[in-house]
């Protein structure tokens, strides 16, 4: 835009045109900034402060950290900042993180998948005594393809309990626990709008699930939630007039369960996806996309931005952080991971499918030899198929105790979650094996949360190349010390670097001389 004419010159205010102070200048990002030209109208420089209009070629507004994304998705969950910590299984996302980002003004997630309906119950109650008044947080929901009902009691639970924001994660397709999250409590407003008591955010990795949960609930599970007495009428002919999700998270090559997607082909796709189906429905509200997998810099939070995201999610990184419920041990490694430090492995919730997720391989031998669990599972019908010499091998390099063993620790844990899965495995012998090779895939996890020194080959530690950028552009620096690295630091950082990096390239747009040290923000200390 042009610069406004203002009267008489003021040399309190020179323009600067040296390297080093372009790139201090674009550290400045809460000023207006002037593209100027020198005496010899050749080059371009930066003036801050009143100018004349004689030498103003542009004039950039000042740039804050929370107009970096979609201010719709700020308004709609009560926050200051488009940023998002995300569900970190088995309560790694505690409630220590999910309070600490809360009273940031930005959103958390409480990390439920693997946990028993207690401890989640007790979470849920700890948060809403500790954030009374605030309905910028919640709770994650996993999809259970094994266990659809623990998956249901689950979502009546965080219903019950008036969880302000659920996570939906891991799905496929639509379940009756997904749609009754997002329809449950549905009603008209004075004018005439649909109020949605819980904020549903759906995390996606392909454009056909994206969809599912960009359209309005499908009739059938309406039909049945309803003849079940779990909607009623009402509340599903609203869900006619409304997407399923009111934001969708666009996952792109992450820790965890993940496709490995690069986010610069699959955010633009589930945009104008989006665009399409808020036409066709003609949704007064547009659904908010954002943005998760490989965010460990201010760069690649920026990209996400640029390409259209209206937040930013994050996950692996936060694992490093104080209020991450893992070891000190998984921390350790985890910050001297690079970004090509991790491994692809069987997935205990969806084992039998050989779905995997993406884990840190470095420090760590989970990842093989839960492959050679999948492996001898493919391999054979039985635990009593498997060969002598390689059932030994797997009982002595791998599950660190014998199958019999580990059948009675597998029965007792399923004895107290789900006995349909003992019964089940009784007159199934394959579900027997995968009982037990899951029993390993289960407390790996648990192992690395714990720090059991005496397993620490066996740590199952979900981590994406994020983690390796991050502690790429940390080191040596205020966030390299881990007792900085709390989760509200790592978020504001993150969102400044974005911001200066935004302003950065802004100006090399206008055609300013920006070095490449503009591009480099280094983290510090943020109030």
């Amino acid at each position: 835009m042009s610069a406004p004419a203002l009267s008489g010159r003021t040399d309190a205010h020179p323009p600067i045109f040296s390297p080093e102070a372009i790139t201090a200048g674009t550290r400045r990002i809460r000023e207006q900034v002037h593209i100027v030209t020198d005496s010899t109208r050749r080059n371009l420089g930066l003036a801050f402060g009143p100018r004349t209009a004689g030498d103003v070629v542009g004039t950039l507004p000042p740039l804050y950290p929370e107009w970096l994304g979609g201010r719709t998705f700020c308004e709609a969950h009560g926050v200051r900042f488009p940023y998002v910590a995300g569900e970190m299984a088995n309560g790694i996302a505690t409630t220590r993180m999910v309070t600490a980002m809360a009273r940031a003004d930005m959103l958390g997630f409480f990390g439920a998948a693997g946990l028993g309906l207690p401890e989640v119950e007790r979470a849920v109650r700890e948060l809403a005594d500790r954030l009374r008044g605030r309905t910028n947080w919640g709770v994650n929901l996993i999809h259970s393809p094994a266990e659809p009902e623990l998956e249901h009691r689950a979502a009546k639970l965080l219903l019950h309990h008036g969880v302000p924001c659920v996570s939906l994660s891991a799905y496929l397709d639509l379940t009756p626990a997904a749609v009754l999250c997002a329809v449950r409590g549905l009603r008209r407003d004075g004018d005439g709008g649909i109020v949605r008591p819980t904020r549903v955010l759906a995390k996606v990795s392909r454009p056909e699930v994206a969809e599912k949960f960009l359209s309005p609930a499908p009739p059938d599970l309406l039909r049945r939630l309803v003849e079940g007495g779990e909607l009623s009428a009402e509340e599903a002919e609203l869900a006619r007039q409304v997407p399923v999700a009111e934001d969708i998270t666009v996952e792109a090559d992450s820790g965890g369960h993940t496709d490995g997607r690069p986010l610069g082909s699959l955010l633009p796709r589930v945009l104008m996806l989006r665009d399409d189906i808020t036409r066709r429905f003609g949704y007064r509200r547009q659904v908010g996309v954002g943005a998760a997998g490989g965010l460990g810099t201010p760069a690649a939070v920026a990209a996400a931005f640029a390409l259209g995201a209206a937040y930013v999610v994050t996950g692996s990184v936060n694992q490093t952080a104080t209020e991450a419920g893992i070891s000190d041990d998984a921390k350790a490694l985890l910050a001297q991971a690079d970004v090509a430090d991790v491994a692809m492995a069987p997935a205990a919730d969806m084992f039998e499918t050989g779905v995997t997720l993406q884990v840190l391989r470095r420090g760590t031998m989970f990842a093989p030899k839960a492959s050679q669990l999948y492996a001898a599972y493919r391999a054979h019908s039985s635990l009593e198929d498997i060969p002598a010499p390689l059932r030994a091998k797997l009982e002595r390099d791998v599950l660190g105790a014998s199958v019999d063993e580990v059948w009675e620790r597998a029965e007792r844990f399923w004895a107290a979650r789900d006995p349909a899965q003992i019964t089940r495995a009784q007159s199934d012998p394959k579900h027997r094996m995968a009982l037990v090779f899951r029993w390993y895939l289960g407390n790996s996890s648990r192992w690395a949360i714990d720090g059991d020194a005496g397993r620490r080959t066996d740590y199952q530690i979900w981590c994406g190349p994020a983690m390796g950028a991050f502690n790429r552009w940390t080191a040596g620096g205020f966030l390299a010390e881990r007792q900085n690295r709390t989760v509200v630091q790592i978020a504001l950082n993150l969102l400044e670097g974005a911001a200066v990096l935004t302003r950065a390239h802004q100006l090399r747009t206008y055609g300013v001389p920006v070095p490449a040290s503009a591009f480099a923000y280094t983290p510090r200390r943020l109030a």
